[in-house]
């Protein structure tokens, strides 16, 4: 029994195995493809322009195909079973609900002042042109990164608790649950933070985008998964399906990446030291949230597999959401639309950091690997 629980406790060291080399330099690939999507941007601004005009209440048809494409293979891998085990086990999702509405964007709002209303100050200098009023460059800075800390993950955190191997049933609960509080609580939230009484948010645009990032790939995963059992077969699903399914969802971040820095690039390259004054408070509060939720889960006795989606769904941000709230609010070339192009910059990078982190640090949490959903059934004798 000792010999046993000695090898499992090794096989649990790090979550998962047997990357893909594709998968392995994932981080090597997204800032290639932020580069590529940036200078797809200066070469040819026409096309960036024209793929940018293509929206529906600022929800962007091009990057809505694309977050589907990177969203149904990970949504027809999920055991809907465990969905409703989720919801026996509420621990994880309570845990979400307070870090994402009662820390986190009191955390954003206060590291955001410190930085870049009180320490980087003499370097902000200017001001933003916003219907009409002049306000401080700092300020409107600060009004992006609000934006961004009041609009929890909802779609990519689908993708970092699949790469950290985490229960995906009981994501989808914590997405949909964060989902119905983003539609009651993003505009009374936003306009309490940024003082400002006749800020509106577009509710269609929330709306559109939680129905376009989750709504459309859940329902497609959920059918065709179904299809795919009574006609073909677990077994040709495990073994011949998700083979040429896998590649597809990280490709589609790929190519979401450089659409969004081929759209929004142009920002970034006319303010470079400002975009290095934004990531500073962004970077720190991705971080400090994520630790405080995963040692808020290691106190709870939280299992690995709900532990890390329920810390890498506060430590990231909707940013979707954000910039098309951004934009429809301020204006395309206001600081707060570019701090939230800044979430975007740092965020992958530092999630896939936080992701391999999760990976390695699996011991310290009790382990139920059943409930992981695996990408691979190659990947099972990794949990045994």
């Amino acid at each position: 029994m000792s010999t046993n629980n000695s090898q499992a406790r090794k096989a649990s060291v790090k979550a998962g195995s047997n990357l893909s080399f594709f998968e392995k330099y994932l981080t090597v690939w997204v800032f290639l493809c932020i580069f590529a999507g940036i200078l797809l941007g200066r070469l040819f601004p026409g096309i960036a322009v024209a793929l940018d005009a293509m929206s529906v209440y600022q929800v962007s048809i091009p990057i809505a195909i694309c977050l589907f494409f990177m969203m149904y293979p990970i949504m027809v891998k999920i055991d809907f079973t465990q969905a409703a085990n989720a919801i026996r086990t509420p621990k994880p999702v309570i845990l979400t609900l307070v870090v994402n509405w009662l820390i986190k964007p009191f955390t954003m709002v206060a590291i955001a002042q410190f930085f870049l209303g009180w320490l980087f100050r003499p370097l902000i200098t200017g001001t933003d042109v916003i219907r009409g009023s002049e306000v401080a460059l700092a300020n409107s800075y600060i009004a992006g990164t609000i934006l961004l800390g009041i609009a929890p993950c909802t779609a990519m955190v689908l993708m970092w608790g699949y790469l950290s191997y985490g229960n995906q049933g009981h994501t989808l609960v914590m997405v949909a649950v964060n989902s119905l509080a983003m539609l009651f609580l993003y505009a009374p939230l936003g306009r309490w933070l940024l003082a400002a009484n006749d800020l509106t948010v577009p509710w269609e645009t929330i709306v559109l985008s939680v129905l376009i990032y989750v709504g459309l790939p859940l329902i497609a995963g959920m059918y065709s998964r179904y299809w795919i059992f009574k006609h073909k077969g677990r077994e040709w699903f495990e073994r011949r399906f998700l083979k040429y399914l896998t590649p597809v969802s990280i490709t589609a971040l790929l190519i979401t990446l450089v659409l969004l820095f081929a759209f929004k690039g142009e920002l970034i390259v006319k303010n470079p030291l400002h975009i290095l004054l934004i990531a500073v408070p962004l970077f720190i509060q991705t971080n400090f949230i994520f630790f405080i939720s995963y040692v808020a889960a290691l106190k709870l006795n939280i299992s690995y597999e709900d532990a890390a989606p329920a810390a890498l769904i506060g430590a990231s941000n909707h940013f979707e959401v954000a910039i098309a709230t951004a934009v429809m609010l301020f204006g395309l070339n206001s600081g707060a639309a570019l701090a939230t192009v800044v979430g975007v910059l740092i965020e992958v990078p530092v999630m896939l950091m936080l992701v391999e982190f999760c990976k390695r640090t699996a011991a310290w949490f009790p382990r139920e690997p059943s409930k992981a959903t695996l990408r691979d059934p190659r990947c099972i004798s990794a949990f045994k």
